[in-house]
Protein backbone atom coordinates (compact mmCIF):
# COMPACT_ATOMS: atom_id res chain seq x y z
CA UNK A 1 0.00 0.00 0.00
CA UNK A 2 1.70 2.64 -1.14
CA UNK A 3 -0.17 6.02 0.38
CA UNK A 4 0.74 4.20 3.96
CA UNK A 5 -3.02 4.94 5.95
CA UNK A 6 -3.76 2.03 8.44
CA UNK A 7 -6.16 1.93 10.91
CA UNK A 8 -4.36 -0.90 13.51
CA UNK A 9 -6.36 -2.37 15.84
CA UNK A 10 -5.06 -4.03 18.86
CA UNK A 11 -6.81 -7.37 19.67
CA UNK A 12 -5.29 -8.06 22.41
CA UNK A 13 -6.62 -4.44 23.61
CA UNK A 14 -9.87 -6.05 23.29
CA UNK A 15 -9.26 -8.75 25.42
CA UNK A 16 -7.48 -6.87 28.03
CA UNK A 17 -10.88 -4.15 27.83
CA UNK A 18 -13.75 -7.21 28.12
CA UNK A 19 -11.61 -8.43 31.35
CA UNK A 20 -11.96 -4.61 33.36
CA UNK A 21 -15.80 -5.01 32.65
CA UNK A 22 -15.88 -8.32 34.07
CA UNK A 23 -13.60 -7.34 37.35
CA UNK A 24 -15.72 -4.20 37.33
CA UNK A 25 -19.10 -6.85 37.63
CA UNK A 26 -18.41 -9.77 38.91
CA UNK A 27 -21.43 -10.92 39.41
CA UNK A 28 -22.88 -10.28 36.17
CA UNK A 29 -23.29 -12.17 32.77
CA UNK A 30 -21.44 -9.97 30.02
CA UNK A 31 -23.37 -9.15 26.65
CA UNK A 32 -20.45 -7.60 24.05
CA UNK A 33 -21.54 -5.06 21.92
CA UNK A 34 -20.58 -5.64 18.73
CA UNK A 35 -22.74 -3.67 16.75
CA UNK A 36 -21.24 -1.12 13.41
CA UNK A 37 -18.59 -3.46 12.52
CA UNK A 38 -18.04 -3.90 16.00
CA UNK A 39 -17.44 -0.05 16.32
CA UNK A 40 -15.69 0.04 13.16
CA UNK A 41 -13.44 -2.29 14.34
CA UNK A 42 -13.91 -5.31 12.05
CA UNK A 43 -17.22 -7.29 13.67
CA UNK A 44 -15.43 -11.02 13.21
CA UNK A 45 -12.04 -10.42 14.35
CA UNK A 46 -13.38 -8.44 17.09
CA UNK A 47 -15.57 -10.77 18.06
CA UNK A 48 -13.11 -13.65 17.61
CA UNK A 49 -10.89 -11.97 20.36
CA UNK A 50 -14.27 -11.15 22.61
CA UNK A 51 -15.72 -14.66 22.43
CA UNK A 52 -13.72 -16.11 25.44
CA UNK A 53 -14.89 -13.41 27.59
CA UNK A 54 -18.34 -13.17 27.02
CA UNK A 55 -21.68 -14.67 27.17
CA UNK A 56 -23.43 -12.71 23.95
CA UNK A 57 -23.16 -10.89 21.58
CA UNK A 58 -25.42 -7.46 21.11
CA UNK A 59 -25.94 -6.52 17.52
CA UNK A 60 -28.35 -4.33 15.74
CA UNK A 61 -29.58 -6.19 12.86
CA UNK A 62 -30.63 -9.30 11.20
CA UNK A 63 -27.99 -9.10 8.83
CA UNK A 64 -24.83 -8.31 11.71
CA UNK A 65 -25.85 -11.44 13.33
CA UNK A 66 -26.43 -13.47 10.16
CA UNK A 67 -22.34 -12.45 9.60
CA UNK A 68 -21.67 -14.34 13.09
CA UNK A 69 -23.76 -17.13 12.90
CA UNK A 70 -21.73 -17.70 9.53
CA UNK A 71 -18.32 -16.98 10.73
CA UNK A 72 -19.47 -20.33 13.50
CA UNK A 73 -20.02 -17.99 16.41
CA UNK A 74 -22.40 -20.08 18.93
CA UNK A 75 -23.14 -17.46 21.43
CA UNK A 76 -26.37 -15.89 22.68
CA UNK A 77 -26.77 -12.97 20.36
CA UNK A 78 -29.19 -10.29 20.69
CA UNK A 79 -30.79 -8.30 18.61
CA UNK A 80 -31.23 -5.01 20.30
CA UNK A 81 -33.80 -2.87 18.00
CA UNK A 82 -35.86 -6.42 17.36
CA UNK A 83 -37.11 -7.32 14.26
CA UNK A 84 -37.70 -4.16 11.60
CA UNK A 85 -40.44 -6.53 9.75
CA UNK A 86 -42.61 -9.88 10.25
CA UNK A 87 -40.15 -11.52 8.35
CA UNK A 88 -37.09 -11.36 10.82
CA UNK A 89 -39.06 -12.98 13.37
CA UNK A 90 -38.68 -16.58 11.75
CA UNK A 91 -34.91 -15.62 10.28
CA UNK A 92 -33.84 -14.58 14.49
CA UNK A 93 -35.45 -18.48 15.14
CA UNK A 94 -33.93 -20.23 12.64
CA UNK A 95 -30.47 -18.25 13.52
CA UNK A 96 -31.30 -18.55 17.56
CA UNK A 97 -31.49 -14.90 17.91
CA UNK A 98 -32.80 -12.88 20.49
CA UNK A 99 -35.20 -9.91 19.86
CA UNK A 100 -35.72 -6.90 21.90
CA UNK A 101 -39.16 -6.01 21.53
CA UNK A 102 -40.10 -2.10 21.88
CA UNK A 103 -43.15 -1.13 20.37
CA UNK A 104 -46.60 -2.78 19.87
CA UNK A 105 -46.38 -3.99 16.67
CA UNK A 106 -43.86 -6.20 17.24
CA UNK A 107 -45.01 -7.53 20.74
CA UNK A 108 -48.12 -8.48 18.34
CA UNK A 109 -46.07 -10.03 15.75
CA UNK A 110 -44.58 -12.26 17.91
CA UNK A 111 -47.52 -13.21 19.95
CA UNK A 112 -49.28 -14.63 16.27
CA UNK A 113 -46.58 -15.88 14.73
CA UNK A 114 -45.68 -19.72 13.96
CA UNK A 115 -42.22 -20.02 14.01
CA UNK A 116 -39.98 -23.20 13.64
CA UNK A 117 -38.94 -22.74 16.80
CA UNK A 118 -39.41 -20.55 20.20
CA UNK A 119 -37.12 -17.51 20.66
CA UNK A 120 -35.96 -16.15 23.59
CA UNK A 121 -37.47 -12.15 24.05
CA UNK A 122 -36.42 -8.72 25.56
CA UNK A 123 -39.04 -6.52 26.72
CA UNK A 124 -37.31 -2.97 26.15
CA UNK A 125 -37.99 -0.63 29.13
CA UNK A 126 -38.02 3.04 28.07
CA UNK A 127 -37.16 4.59 31.61
CA UNK A 128 -36.10 8.12 30.39
CA UNK A 129 -33.99 8.01 27.01
CA UNK A 130 -37.32 8.60 25.44
CA UNK A 131 -36.10 7.27 22.09
CA UNK A 132 -37.13 3.42 22.25
CA UNK A 133 -39.17 1.10 24.83
CA UNK A 134 -42.72 0.69 26.56
CA UNK A 135 -43.55 2.66 29.08
CA UNK A 136 -43.15 1.40 32.22
CA UNK A 137 -46.72 0.64 33.58
CA UNK A 138 -47.10 -1.05 30.64
CA UNK A 139 -44.50 -3.72 31.19
CA UNK A 140 -46.71 -6.16 33.42
CA UNK A 141 -49.05 -6.50 30.20
CA UNK A 142 -46.43 -6.40 27.59
CA UNK A 143 -44.22 -9.22 29.75
CA UNK A 144 -48.61 -11.35 30.40
CA UNK A 145 -48.95 -11.00 26.52
CA UNK A 146 -45.74 -12.57 25.46
CA UNK A 147 -45.66 -15.26 28.46
CA UNK A 148 -48.31 -16.94 26.60
CA UNK A 149 -47.19 -17.12 23.41
CA UNK A 150 -46.36 -20.32 21.78
CA UNK A 151 -43.26 -18.92 19.80
CA UNK A 152 -41.82 -17.44 23.14
CA UNK A 153 -39.67 -19.18 25.15
CA UNK A 154 -40.04 -19.08 29.26
CA UNK A 155 -37.74 -16.91 30.34
CA UNK A 156 -38.44 -13.46 28.65
CA UNK A 157 -35.63 -10.67 29.94
CA UNK A 158 -35.77 -7.15 30.72
CA UNK A 159 -33.75 -4.28 29.28
CA UNK A 160 -33.82 -0.37 29.51
CA UNK A 161 -30.66 1.93 28.33
CA UNK A 162 -29.35 4.09 30.58
CA UNK A 163 -29.22 8.19 29.13
CA UNK A 164 -26.55 10.17 31.54
CA UNK A 165 -24.78 7.49 32.84
CA UNK A 166 -21.55 8.96 31.27
CA UNK A 167 -22.09 12.25 34.08
CA UNK A 168 -21.24 10.44 36.90
CA UNK A 169 -22.34 13.54 39.08
CA UNK A 170 -26.06 13.20 36.82
CA UNK A 171 -28.83 11.76 39.49
CA UNK A 172 -31.27 10.87 36.23
CA UNK A 173 -29.17 7.19 36.69
CA UNK A 174 -30.64 6.80 39.76
CA UNK A 175 -34.00 8.13 38.90
CA UNK A 176 -34.08 5.74 36.01
CA UNK A 177 -32.74 2.63 37.67
CA UNK A 178 -35.72 3.40 40.15
CA UNK A 179 -38.24 3.38 37.62
CA UNK A 180 -36.69 0.13 35.92
CA UNK A 181 -37.23 -1.82 39.25
CA UNK A 182 -40.38 -0.78 39.82
CA UNK A 183 -41.63 -1.49 36.20
CA UNK A 184 -40.49 -4.73 36.54
CA UNK A 185 -41.11 -5.72 39.89
CA UNK A 186 -42.45 -9.60 40.39
CA UNK A 187 -42.07 -10.12 37.43
CA UNK A 188 -39.41 -13.13 36.14
CA UNK A 189 -36.18 -13.14 34.34
CA UNK A 190 -33.33 -11.04 33.58
CA UNK A 191 -32.08 -7.24 34.09
CA UNK A 192 -29.90 -5.63 31.79
CA UNK A 193 -29.28 -1.77 32.50
CA UNK A 194 -25.57 -0.94 32.38
CA UNK A 195 -24.11 -0.01 29.03
CA UNK A 196 -20.22 0.76 29.28
CA UNK A 197 -20.60 3.54 31.51
CA UNK A 198 -22.79 1.62 33.85
CA UNK A 199 -20.37 -0.77 34.31
CA UNK A 200 -17.76 1.38 35.01
CA UNK A 201 -19.44 3.74 37.38
CA UNK A 202 -22.70 2.70 38.89
CA UNK A 203 -22.58 -0.63 40.04
CA UNK A 204 -25.73 -0.52 40.98
CA UNK A 205 -26.83 -0.61 36.86
CA UNK A 206 -25.24 -4.21 37.24
CA UNK A 207 -28.33 -6.61 37.16
CA UNK A 208 -27.80 -9.74 35.64
CA UNK A 209 -26.43 -8.42 32.71
CA UNK A 210 -24.31 -5.93 31.49
CA UNK A 211 -24.03 -4.49 27.90
CA UNK A 212 -19.99 -3.39 27.42
CA UNK A 213 -19.89 -1.41 23.93
CA UNK A 214 -17.00 1.71 24.00
CA UNK A 215 -15.14 0.53 26.22
CA UNK A 216 -14.51 -2.63 25.01
CA UNK A 217 -12.61 -0.40 22.09
CA UNK A 218 -10.63 1.40 24.69
CA UNK A 219 -12.34 4.69 24.80
CA UNK A 220 -13.95 6.09 28.20
CA UNK A 221 -17.44 6.31 28.31
CA UNK A 222 -16.88 9.35 30.43
CA UNK A 223 -17.87 13.17 29.60
CA UNK A 224 -14.71 13.64 31.54
CA UNK A 225 -12.90 11.26 30.00
CA UNK A 226 -11.87 9.50 32.55
CA UNK A 227 -11.68 5.29 33.00
CA UNK A 228 -13.81 4.69 36.16
CA UNK A 229 -12.95 1.37 36.99
CA UNK A 230 -9.65 0.83 35.51
CA UNK A 231 -7.46 1.47 32.70
CA UNK A 232 -8.55 1.26 29.42
CA UNK A 233 -6.24 -0.26 26.45
CA UNK A 234 -6.73 1.73 23.03
CA UNK A 235 -7.53 -0.68 20.41
CA UNK A 236 -7.45 1.42 16.95
CA UNK A 237 -4.49 3.62 15.94
CA UNK A 238 -5.29 5.96 13.07
CA UNK A 239 -2.00 6.75 11.06
CA UNK A 240 -0.66 8.22 7.82
CA UNK A 241 2.83 9.57 6.89
CA UNK A 242 4.32 13.23 6.52
CA UNK A 243 4.15 13.67 2.72
CA UNK A 244 5.82 16.83 2.40
CA UNK A 245 7.40 19.65 5.09
CA UNK A 246 7.18 23.55 3.75
CA UNK A 247 8.52 26.36 4.87
CA UNK A 248 5.63 29.78 5.07
CA UNK A 249 6.39 33.02 5.85
CA UNK A 250 4.35 35.39 8.65
CA UNK A 251 0.80 35.70 7.39
CA UNK A 252 0.51 32.91 4.67
CA UNK A 253 -2.55 31.24 4.60
CA UNK A 254 -2.69 26.89 4.74
CA UNK A 255 -5.20 25.43 3.59
CA UNK A 256 -9.37 25.94 1.39
CA UNK A 257 -10.81 29.25 2.70
CA UNK A 258 -7.46 30.65 3.98
CA UNK A 259 -8.76 30.20 7.46
CA UNK A 260 -5.15 29.67 9.15
CA UNK A 261 -2.35 32.19 8.49
CA UNK A 262 1.04 32.00 9.96
CA UNK A 263 1.90 33.40 12.99
CA UNK A 264 5.77 33.75 11.78
CA UNK A 265 7.93 32.26 9.75
CA UNK A 266 7.54 28.41 10.16
CA UNK A 267 7.59 24.93 8.54
CA UNK A 268 3.83 23.20 8.38
CA UNK A 269 3.73 19.06 7.58
CA UNK A 270 1.28 17.64 5.70
CA UNK A 271 0.02 14.51 6.32
CA UNK A 272 -1.99 11.76 4.39
CA UNK A 273 -4.74 11.50 5.80
CA UNK A 274 -7.97 13.20 5.37
CA UNK A 275 -11.98 13.17 5.25
CA UNK A 276 -11.66 10.67 3.25
CA UNK A 277 -10.22 8.52 5.58
CA UNK A 278 -12.48 9.06 7.85
CA UNK A 279 -11.00 11.89 9.92
CA UNK A 280 -13.76 14.39 10.70
CA UNK A 281 -13.52 17.13 8.14
CA UNK A 282 -15.00 19.65 11.14
CA UNK A 283 -11.73 19.28 13.32
CA UNK A 284 -9.87 22.63 13.53
CA UNK A 285 -7.00 23.79 13.71
CA UNK A 286 -4.91 23.11 17.18
CA UNK A 287 -6.57 19.45 17.33
CA UNK A 288 -3.61 17.06 18.01
CA UNK A 289 -1.60 15.20 16.18
CA UNK A 290 1.56 12.66 17.13
CA UNK A 291 3.75 13.45 14.28
CA UNK A 292 7.26 11.07 14.38
CA UNK A 293 6.24 10.77 18.19
CA UNK A 294 5.85 14.17 19.08
CA UNK A 295 2.60 16.28 19.93
CA UNK A 296 1.69 18.79 17.18
CA UNK A 297 -1.88 20.25 16.02
CA UNK A 298 -3.56 20.63 12.85
CA UNK A 299 -3.54 23.95 10.97
CA UNK A 300 -5.99 24.95 8.46
CA UNK A 301 -8.89 23.01 7.27
CA UNK A 302 -8.86 18.98 6.84
CA UNK A 303 -8.38 18.23 3.20
CA UNK A 304 -10.36 15.10 1.55
CA UNK A 305 -6.65 13.42 1.74
CA UNK A 306 -4.92 15.35 3.92
CA UNK A 307 -4.62 17.04 6.61
CA UNK A 308 -1.55 20.26 7.55
CA UNK A 309 0.41 20.13 10.95
CA UNK A 310 2.67 22.78 12.76
CA UNK A 311 6.13 21.68 12.56
CA UNK A 312 7.73 24.20 14.88
CA UNK A 313 9.63 22.24 17.51
CA UNK A 314 9.11 18.80 16.01
CA UNK A 315 12.80 17.33 16.42
CA UNK A 316 14.64 15.64 13.16
CA UNK A 317 11.02 15.05 11.68
CA UNK A 318 11.63 14.01 7.90
CA UNK A 319 9.15 13.41 5.34
CA UNK A 320 7.86 9.92 5.60
CA UNK A 321 7.58 10.31 9.75
CA UNK A 322 4.76 8.24 10.99
CA UNK A 323 1.45 10.72 12.01
CA UNK A 324 -0.71 9.50 14.15
CA UNK A 325 -4.09 10.83 14.26
CA UNK A 326 -5.56 9.08 17.26
CA UNK A 327 -4.60 5.60 19.05
CA UNK A 328 -1.30 4.85 20.72
CA UNK A 329 -0.25 7.48 22.56
CA UNK A 330 -3.24 9.82 21.97
CA UNK A 331 -7.01 9.03 23.10
CA UNK A 332 -9.43 9.34 20.97
CA UNK A 333 -11.70 10.79 23.28
CA UNK A 334 -9.43 14.19 23.52
CA UNK A 335 -9.29 14.19 19.16
CA UNK A 336 -12.99 13.59 19.45
CA UNK A 337 -13.05 16.39 22.07
CA UNK A 338 -11.37 19.04 19.96
CA UNK A 339 -13.18 18.03 17.31
CA UNK A 340 -16.49 18.35 19.12
CA UNK A 341 -17.55 15.02 18.74
CA UNK A 342 -17.13 11.43 19.95
CA UNK A 343 -15.02 8.75 19.95
CA UNK A 344 -17.88 6.61 18.41
CA UNK A 345 -18.42 8.47 15.55
CA UNK A 346 -14.04 8.74 14.83
CA UNK A 347 -14.02 4.76 15.24
CA UNK A 348 -17.57 4.11 13.55
CA UNK A 349 -16.58 6.81 10.14
CA UNK A 350 -13.34 5.30 9.28
CA UNK A 351 -13.29 4.60 5.78
CA UNK A 352 -11.70 0.99 3.64
CA UNK A 353 -9.71 4.09 2.14
CA UNK A 354 -7.77 3.59 6.05
CA UNK A 355 -6.78 0.09 5.54
CA UNK A 356 -7.26 -2.26 8.63
CA UNK A 357 -4.42 -4.34 9.95
CA UNK A 358 -4.57 -6.73 12.94
CA UNK A 359 -2.07 -7.10 15.69
CA UNK A 360 -2.12 -8.90 19.21
CA UNK A 361 -4.49 -11.57 17.85
CA UNK A 362 -4.86 -14.61 20.61
CA UNK A 363 -6.92 -16.38 17.82
CA UNK A 364 -8.86 -18.19 19.94
CA UNK A 365 -11.01 -20.55 18.41
CA UNK A 366 -14.99 -19.61 17.80
CA UNK A 367 -16.87 -20.91 20.44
Amino acid sequence: MSRRVWATVDLSALRENIGVAREAAPRSRVMAVVKSDAYGHGLVPAASELATGTDAFAVTSIEEAAVLRDAGFRQRIVLLQGPFVTGDLETAAVLRLEPVLHTEWQVEALSRAELSVPVTAWIKVDTGMHRLGFHPGAVPEVWRRLSGAPSVEAEIGFMTHLACADDRGDETTRRQLDLFDQACAGLPGPRSAANSAGVLGWPASHLDWVRPGIMLYGASPFVDGGGGHAPLSPAMTLEGRLIAINRYDAGDPVGYGASWRCPEPMPVGVVSVGYGDGYPRHAPSGTPVLVGGQRTGLVGRVSMDMVCVDCRGLDGVVVGAPATLWGAGLPAEEVAGAAGTISYELFCRTTPRARRRYVGAAQPEVT
